[in-house]
């Protein structure tokens, strides 16, 4: 490790194969806190560059518990978290709407990053048992179309990390890797960033991926999703799109329209608020706005429009609900 750290002390960049093997080795549980923690500090101060993050991702993905849900093709939403804005779980919601609109959803999430409740706190609260158990993971895209992977459950050798990361009390790459090593390694991606350049790192990413099709999500206001404040960036396999709530045909809404609670309390209200159908226009426009993203994922050729109104059906007609109750139950 005194040898990376010496290495990335004097600006250099670690190839692929190197930043995969610092990863297994930090898994190992062998290296001193300090120098995880040194480790770190070097990609809050200067970009993380691609052949870093493909190295990172293949040894997340090389030690993860590995999950066969190759019988269905299946779609994962989920943010990297970090931007600070506190929204409820509007992922978390778009990925049951998605679900009940009949699409198989594989999500991968965790415990809050920067809100207060992220998708594993809200689950967690309205009664779902993390696990790893993959009979039981397939039963429940079977019957609910939707599981949900609780990071921790599948990632058992970072908690080798897990000390220094608590310890080092801010963001780290770690964060950023998030929506790229689900397990399942599903065929369609809804990936919110929290910058344009990580949203670059995801699309050369996916790009290499035969198959995957992807969208990425930046809101030029800082939101990783599409949270209808302002502009936001997609880039998908067609290219890189600038858009506004406007060209969705839908109307802006502001911060305090998505805010997600102080407490877990609080965004649990909000989550079952909104899915039992009681939400307000605001909050559901953005969550038909993500799920309508996802949707499109599977239905290229659909327009936006056609895959709103079927997340706006999923969602009013309760089917999103249906899809909670069944892996809740």
């Amino acid at each position: 490790m005194k040898t990376i750290l010496n290495q990335l002390f004097q600006h250099k960049v670690l190839t692929e194969p190197e930043a995969e093997t610092v990863i297994k080795e930090m898994a190992k549980g062998d290296i001193p806190d300090a120098q995880v923690a040194a480790f770190l500090t070097v990609y809050n101060m200067r970009p993380i560059r691609l052949e870093e993050f493909k190295g990172f991702r293949k040894a997340l993905l090389d030690l993860a518990i590995p999950v066969d849900l190759s019988a269905y093709k299946t779609v994962d939403m989920c943010g990297t978290g970090g931007d600070s804005k506190n929204t409820f779980n509007i992922s978390t919601l778009a990925s049951f709407v998605v679900a009940g609109a009949g699409y198989k959803v594989a999500k991968h999430g965790n415990y809050g990053v920067s809100s207060v409740s992220g998708s594993s706190n809200v689950l967690e609260a309205l009664g779902y048992k993390f696990t790893n158990d993959e009979t039981i993971l397939q039963q429940q895209v079977a019957d609910a179309n939707i599981t949900f992977l609780h990071a921790p459950k599948f990632h058992p050798a970072m908690a080798a990390v897990a000390p220094a990361r608590r310890a080092f009390g801010l963001k780290t790459f770690f964060n950023m890797l998030g929506p790229v090593v689900n397990p399942v390694r599903p065929t369609y991606q809804l990936a919110g960033v929290f910058s344009l350049e990580l949203a670059r790192l995801y699309q050369y990413l996916f790009q290499d991926e035969t198959g995957k099709r992807y969208a990425v999500i930046y809101g030029l206001d800082g939101y990783d999703e599409i949270s209808l404040t302002g502009k936001f960036v997609i880039k998908d396999n067609q290219g890189e799109h600038l858009l506004s709530p406007k060209d969705l045909r839908l109307p802006q809404v502001s911060q305090r329209d998505i805010f997600g609670g102080n407490t877990v309390e609080e965004a649990v209200a909000i989550f079952k608020r909104i899915i039992e159908g009681k939400g307000s226009e605001a909050q559901n426009n953005v969550v038909c706005a993500n799920a309508a993203m996802a949707i499109k994922l599977f239905r290229p050729e659909a327009n936006f429009k056609t895959c709103f109104e079927e997340a706006e059906e999923s969602l009013l007609s309760l089917k999103a609900l249906k899809s909670l109750e069944i892996i809740t139950a």
